[in-house]
């Protein structure tokens, strides 16, 4: 695989669009690597860093992978994909599941970090978190809060943390 370097910035429109219907998230964490689809993101400039920021569900594993290790791709279709990976990565967890073997994914090796991009999702942004923070339902709109965080039996909400990766290297990944 060759890496054609992008600009991020202009490849922001992309990506954004993406989202919907999903794009995913890979992590890695004692010598594990896992994918999830997400559909909450944001491509920008913070502290003058081209930052991706990624939400993901306190309950989910990737939150778990994330933590142990602070850095994460972002895996964008570009072209041809098969949209059952979207589905797939999206309703199971990789705690019990080995998502990428499951969905006949390829894991290519990144540039700068210790996560790999996926050939199938070839526009791939490396990230470093440089900022995370819990989200606070008491701050939020009611009714997003209402509709999105329904509070389980003990009144907590299964919150996301919001992960601000900068941007350390992005590229489209391409056959040789």
């Amino acid at each position: 695989m060759k890496r054609k370097y992008i600009d991020c910035k202009e490849y922001a429109n992309v990506i954004t669009k993406a989202l919907n219907p999903g794009i995913l998230l890979t992590t890695k964490a004692g010598g594990k690597v896992n994918t999830m689809t997400i559909g909450w993101g944001s491509i920008g400039v913070n502290w003058s860093r081209p930052v991706f920021i990624a939400y993901v569900r306190q309950s989910r594993y990737t939150h778990q992978m994330i933590d142990a290790n602070p850095f994460f791709t972002v895996n964008v279709p570009y072209g041809e994909y098969d949209k059952a990976v979207l589905g797939f990565c999206g309703t199971k967890s990789g705690r019990d599941t080995d998502k990428i073997s499951e969905c006949s994914l390829t894991a290519v090796e990144s540039e700068k970090i210790n996560v790999p991009a996926l050939k199938e999702f070839p526009l791939t942004l490396e990230c470093r978190v440089i900022y995370r923070e819990d989200e606070k339902p008491e701050l939020m709109d009611s009714e997003i809060r209402d509709k999105l965080y329904t509070p389980s039996e003990d009144g907590t909400r299964d919150i996301h943390t919001v992960y601000y990766g900068e941007i350390v290297s992005a590229y489209i990944l391409e056959e040789e």
